[in-house]
């Protein structure tokens, strides 16, 4: 996952980028010829961004880039991370190499993940 600042993310609406408000279901977007997808974390408290993100990846397997946007703490990253985003940005005050050594934190998991679908025990088969 890449991890880049608020000044970094630019918010371009285009017909290859879009933003998505949480009250959108995905499965009703045309999703031909888009590129990256904005979900929004208007508060850290408020996780539909994640079902949007799992949604996008596993069920109508979009293979662009998924971008976290909004209140984005460093705790939420492996959560981020495993329900297919590839980009966060973090909100304001946020410190880019402490939410990094989260990520680093943990190399693996044994349940399965909206990216890497197979358990652990099944890969190592």
């Amino acid at each position: 996952m890449n991890i880049i600042t608020t000044q970094e993310h630019q918010s371009v609406e285009s017909p290859t980028h879009i933003t998505l408000a949480n009250d959108v279901d995905p499965r009703t977007l045309d999703l031909s010829g888009v590129t990256r997808i904005d979900l929004q974390f208007p508060k850290f408290t408020d996780g539909r961004a994640y079902s949007q993100a799992f949604l996008l990846r596993r069920r109508l397997r979009f293979a662009g880039e998924l971008r976290a946007t909004g209140d984005v703490l460093i705790d939420q990253l492996v959560q981020m991370q495993r329900t297919g985003f590839d980009v966060a940005v973090l909100k304001d005050g946020v410190d880019a190499s402490a939410a990094q050594r989260q990520l680093d934190r943990f190399a693996g998991f044994y349940q399965g993940s909206a990216v890497q679908t197979q358990p652990h025990f099944a890969k190592a088969a």
